[in-house]
């Protein structure tokens, strides 16, 4: 059985999917909590450090559909900050 698990990631997404839900499609479709960290979107970029939240097997599937969409998701090490 997987165990809930935290990741702390930065998405970089392209210009033509900054005016997508692409995050709440995933959060939905896999059952993960975004937390949004930091933010900053412009009309040609868009980047967000935030944690998921959720089983391991379902965030492996949730970042893996992120990428298959076209946005850059980058793990980032250290500790959460709680």
């Amino acid at each position: 059985m997987s165990e809930v698990k935290k990741l702390r990631v930065r998405l970089t997404f392209p210009q033509e999917l900054i005016k997508e839900p692409v995050l709440f499609r995933m959060a939905k479709k896999y059952d993960v909590m975004p937390n949004i960290r930091r933010a900053r979107v412009t009309d040609t970029f868009g980047e967000m450090i935030l944690e998921l939240e959720g089983l391991e097997e379902n965030l492996e599937k949730g970042i893996n559909s992120l990428r298959e969409q076209g946005v850059v998701v980058e793990l980032i090490e250290g500790d959460i900050i709680e």
